[in-house]
């Protein structure tokens, strides 16, 4: 077989140079070799020549910027950006061929970047050379192109930088080049090179001009045209989308993507956080720039499980995690560290010392983001890592990974493409889709470089080949060279709905179609969109009957199984009646039915965020002073008991309480900013006091017991509680059984007398309450509780305790009180027994926390249309919300 001919094909880009491989292979053209021009440079040059990547030239400026006196710019040298804008200035100087040194006398800021460019090229590897020291070698070579790169082909390029210029021509007088141009634009500067410029007609695709809403409606528009043409039997190598900066929409056809089920190529890569590789990296970055906290370490442990500090670490060891508590300081971390023992862990074994060395280690911030990175990220994570500290400083890392992409892994000349314009004008197809045209986005304007303004050196000299001339170049070369069909899309509205001026590209392309939002498309991209497009086959899905069958049931005044309604004797409404209940669950029942149902039958919660609050809201704050008044009573139990204790040992006790309280807090369960978190403490000491000096003379001799368990419940403390907690406690004639804790009870030395208190952080009503239309039970069960614990000879008061005033409400007649809460309750009971787990008065009010699984605005809608038909449905036990 005879030796095949070397010969050079130059292309522009990645697409370009995998579609010239593809069709060389199919073509059998062995010894051809495709590149770009400044890889056939590089190869002429010979030996270990090698271009500078952009990689290499981030790490060489990171590491010479902060000893490199850069003048008037030392003020921001170290600022985030400062590598990447340096790195373009650089590209832009070597590019257009402007020797900085020689220039460094015209201006200080010329001396700055010329010394910059000095150190770091110092800092490179010794084959690493600028675009002028590679022209340098490769014409030291010359005599070896004939051999090295044989002739030479340029094809799809429209401009070449300046610094490559003498080296085309150079290379024309020794070998065979020709520019191979077709319908696109020829530089004028090849006019005295010798190169031989091959022109062709342009092509004469059918060319149409479409408006859609916004940027997302065109995304989707592009997405529907490009399934109609797969569907037609077009190859989806043959089709492309493409806008003048892809930015704008990846994220639009990323999402677009994966529910069309289509291979969409992203030809200039897609974020590195879109794989989970770049999400391990991100869940670390956000933990070094932003500190450490459980939330932040739940992520990183569920995506680098793997890694080194992690993997000693027993299975489900985040369950000795508290779920409440942020964890986003140092000492909460070392509280919840010191309490661990070897016990608490699955395998028995004492873990703490790695944890301890992770957290650590984790908490050192961005100062220390290299040896984080290194410890806890491997494989492909760590070399993202690796690449964004490259990109810039370690303080911004989170925002550095978000710029960084990475292939999608779709073969390119397979798929269906989406591309930057440049990208498509070097590399054609046969059905082409440009978005983006508007004003300002196609073409782009042009910016002045960032450290070298046009006052030092003008713009057209710094850069040749901006990016306007481009992109109106590129839209040319489009339509030159698509020999199908193109289609001209821009947007009516940003995202914020203002108003968007067209690009003055449409101007010689005539009227535009108008796309209407909500229009039936033609052809719907994925199964959503064609469901979406046909309302009657859509109807027919049960999904979509369960939907419309509640929706129209809530717009009903009668209700409806969608409001609740169910089979009479239900055994999961059974099973959830015959449960322990507590004050708090049967006030639900008595005036949130169908909240009852969802929270104790289905288990459904309110989600809770981990973040800390700016205030703790008011169930938290009346909790925060329940248990600083628990901890105190019991202080002082233990050291004579309060009924002896003066103010001064009331004020010591609520001190220390309130210091160990706020300690278990912290490590447990979010906390608002030190200012506003100081002032809740002192509040929550003022009303502890408060409640601890009141009314302690009633009861002579007295002893006092705090957060008392009774029907079971689990004592929170060590403190011996005045009965057997254990034992249960039953509402005579319902068949409900209580447990919980009382807030504080008072039993007489002669144990005669007993007073129930339940402590009310808010606001005092105006007047006298007994049920208060189902709201205040505990007083009553409390007092039923206590009486049926210690015995009926006991006399028992039972009162709601307002500090802030301080007021205390007694409840007349306990007695009478029960009997109507037990006339009440069994009719609760009967309804909810007979299916009706209907709204009430509660359901979907200000406190209602399950009032997001109720129609919007529900309390002022949707509770009103069905409170007269849920309140018939209910009978008896709609009376307890007239109840006084």
């Amino acid at each position: 077989m005879a030796a095949s001919i070397r010969s050079t094909l130059v292309v522009h880009g990645r697409l370009a140079m995998r579609e010239a491989r593809l069709a060389a292979a199919r073509g059998g053209r062995h010894g051809l070799q495709i590149m770009s021009f400044e890889q056939a440079a590089v190869r002429l040059a010979g030996g270990f020549v090698q271009p500078i990547d952009e990689e290499s030239l981030r790490a060489a400026i990171q590491a010479v910027l902060p000893a490199t006196p850069m003048g008037e710019l030392d003020s921001i040298k170290m600022l985030p950006g400062m590598i990447g804008a340096a790195a373009d200035t650089l590209h832009k100087a070597w590019r257009a061929g402007i020797d900085l040194a020689a220039r460094s006398g015209d201006h200080p800021r010329l001396e700055a970047i010329a010394r910059l460019e000095a150190a770091v090229l110092t800092q490179l590897p010794e084959g690493m050379m600028r675009p002028v020291d590679i022209v340098t070698a490769a014409n030291s070579c010359l005599g070896h192109a004939p051999a090295v790169l044989g002739a030479i082909e340029i094809v799809g390029l429209t401009e070449l930088s300046p610094c490559w210029r003498p080296l085309v021509k150079a290379l024309a007088a020794r070998i065979p080049v020709q520019w191979t141009a077709g319908p696109r634009s020829v530089p004028v500067w090849l006019g005295d090179t010798g190169v031989v410029v091959v022109r062709g007609e342009a092509e004469g695709p059918m060319v149409g001009s479409v408006s859609a809403a916004t940027a997302y409606h065109e995304a989707i528009e592009a997405m529907r045209w490009a399934r109609a043409l797969l569907a037609s039997g077009v190859s989806p190598s043959d089709i492309a989308i493409a806008t003048a900066s892809a930015a704008d929409y990846d994220d639009h056809f990323l999402a677009l993507r994966a529910d069309a089920n289509i291979d969409l190529h992203f030809v200039h890569g897609v974020r590195v956080a879109t794989a989970r590789e770049g999400q391990a990296a991100a869940a670390l970055a956000d933990i070094v720039v932003r500190g450490l906290s459980q939330s932040r370490l739940r992520r990183l442990v569920a995506l680098c499980r793997d890694s080194a500090p992690l993997a000693s670490l027993p299975e489900g060891w985040l369950r000795l995690l508290p779920r409440d508590a942020p964890l986003s300081t140092s000492a909460a971390w070392s509280r919840l560290l010191t309490r661990l023992k070897p016990d608490d862990w699955s395998d028995g074994m004492d873990h703490v010392p790695a944890l301890r060395a992770a957290v650590e280690l984790l908490a050192k911030g961005p100062d220390a983001a290299q040896q984080i990175g290194e410890t806890f990220l491997k494989g492909r994570a760590l070399s993202i890592w690796r690449k964004a500290l490259l990109a810039g400083p370690a303080a911004s890392i989170d925002v550095t990974l978000e710029t960084l992409k990475h292939d999608d892994g779709l073969e390119a000349c397979m798929s269906v493409a989406w591309m930057p314009a440049s990208a498509l004008a070097a590399s054609p197809r046969r059905f082409v889709r440009l978005i983006g045209l508007n004003s300002s986005r196609w073409p782009r304007g042009i910016a002045e470089d960032r450290l070298i303004p046009d006052h030092i050196i003008p713009t057209t000299e710094l850069d040749p080949l901006p990016v306007s001339l481009a992109d109106r170049r590129d839209f040319e070369t489009i339509l030159a060279t698509t020999c199908g069909e193109v289609i001209l899309s821009r947007a009516r509205r940003d995202s914020d709905g203002r108003l968007l001026g067209r690009s003055p590209l449409l101007a010689a392309h005539g009227d535009e179609t108008y796309l209407r939002r909500n229009a039936v498309p033609a052809h719907a991209f994925s199964e959503t969109d064609r469901l979406m497009a046909r309302p009657q086959e859509f109807a027919a899905d049960p999904q979509a009957i369960g939907a419309r069958a509640c929706w129209r049931d809530w717009r009903l005044a009668e209700v409806t199984t969608h409001d609740g309604l169910v089979r009479p004797d239900h055994p999961l409404i059974l099973a959830i009646l015959a449960r322990t209940q507590s004050a708090s669950s049967l006030k639900t029942l008595l005036r949130n039915p169908l909240g009852f149902v969802w929270r104790y039958a289905f288990g459904w919660k309110a989600p809770q965020s981990g973040a800390e609050p700016l205030v703790l809201d008011a169930l938290a704050a009346g909790e925060l002073v329940h248990l600083v008044l628990d901890r105190a009573l019991r202080d002082l139990e233990a050291t004579g008991g309060l009924a002896s204790a003066d103010t001064s040992a009331i004020e010591v006790a609520v001190a220390e309480a309130s210091a160990a309280v706020a300690a278990e807090w912290e490590s447990e369960r979010p906390i608002p900013p030190n200012v506003i978190w100081d002032r809740t403490l002192g509040d929550a000491r003022n009303l502890a006091g408060q409640a601890l000096a009141h009314g302690n003379d009633h009861l002579p001799g007295n002893r006092s017991y705090g957060e008392v368990p009774f029907g079971g419940s689990e004592p929170k403390s060590t403190a011996e509680p005045p009965w057997d907690a254990s034992l249960p406690v039953t509402i005579p004639n319902t068949g409900f059984q209580i447990a919980g804790y009382i807030d504080r009870l008072d039993i007489a030395g002669d144990g005669s007398r007993a007073l129930v208190r339940d402590y009310k952080t808010g606001s005092p009503p105006k007047g006298e309450i007994r049920l208060n239309g189902g709201r205040e039970l505990q007083r009553c069960l409390y007092a039923f509780a206590v009486k049926a614990l210690l015995g009926d000879h006991v006399a028992i008061s039972a009162s709601l305790l307002y500090p802030r005033e301080p007021l205390d409400l007694q409840l007349d007649d306990p007695e009478a009180v029960l009997a109507d809460i037990t006339g009440h309750l069994l009719a609760a009971r009967t309804a909810l027994a007979g299916g009706a787990a209907l709204p009430g008065p509660d359901t979907g009010g200000d406190y209602d926390d399950l009032a997001f699984a109720l129609p919007a605005n529900a309390g002022a809608t949707y509770c009103k249309r069905k409170q007269s038909a849920a309140t018939e449905r209910l009978g008896n036990l709609a009376q307890v919300w007239e109840a006084e």
